[in-house]
């Protein structure tokens, strides 16, 4: 699988860190998965609801910037629909065979801009519980290792 994750912000921690490196490792056997990191642009204290969305927008643009016209982008969201692992390993197979690098896309601390969520192919959404954005990175890269070994027809633990 030829993918990239597009995320604001950087791994601060080096147990998240530790944990993505080693799943982007893991990852290289089923091809090139490319990590790209956008800086967090800081949010103003008490922010009103124009300056967030100036601060999203803002961040919007430089994901914009690393898509490429033919990219399948799936992005990160609450209200996207949540998969079983063999069902999302389905989804990256079907994707996988249109030929196109398939993209995710994790926003910075107040979310996606509404140019990103409309360039998005789709959405998907990990959970309904709320993780910090380092966790989320960890564990997308966790369920695409899992569904490349699914998608190979090897073991994986239930």
């Amino acid at each position: 699988m030829n993918g990239a994750v597009i995320c604001v912000g950087k791994l601060r921690e080096k147990f998240y860190a530790g944990a993505a490196e080693e799943y982007l490792k893991r990852l290289s056997r089923f091809g090139k998965m490319e990590m790209i990191e956008l800086p967090d642009l800081p949010e103003p204290q008490n922010a009103s609801p124009a300056q967030c969305a100036q601060v999203m927008e803002k961040e919007g643009e430089m994901i914009l910037g690393r898509i490429r016209p033919q990219d399948h982008v799936i992005a990160l969201c609450i209200d996207g629909p949540q998969y079983e692992s063999e069902k999302f390993a389905k989804r990256i197979r079907e994707n996988e065979m249109k030929g196109s690098r398939q993209v995710f896309i994790i926003g910075g601390s107040l979310g996606l801009s509404p140019a990103v969520i409309q360039r998005a192919d789709e959405k998907l959404s990990l959970s309904k519980m709320t993780f910090p954005h380092q966790l989320a990175r960890v564990l997308l890269l966790e369920q695409i290792y899992r569904a490349c070994k699914i998608n190979a027809g090897e073991r994986y633990h239930k």
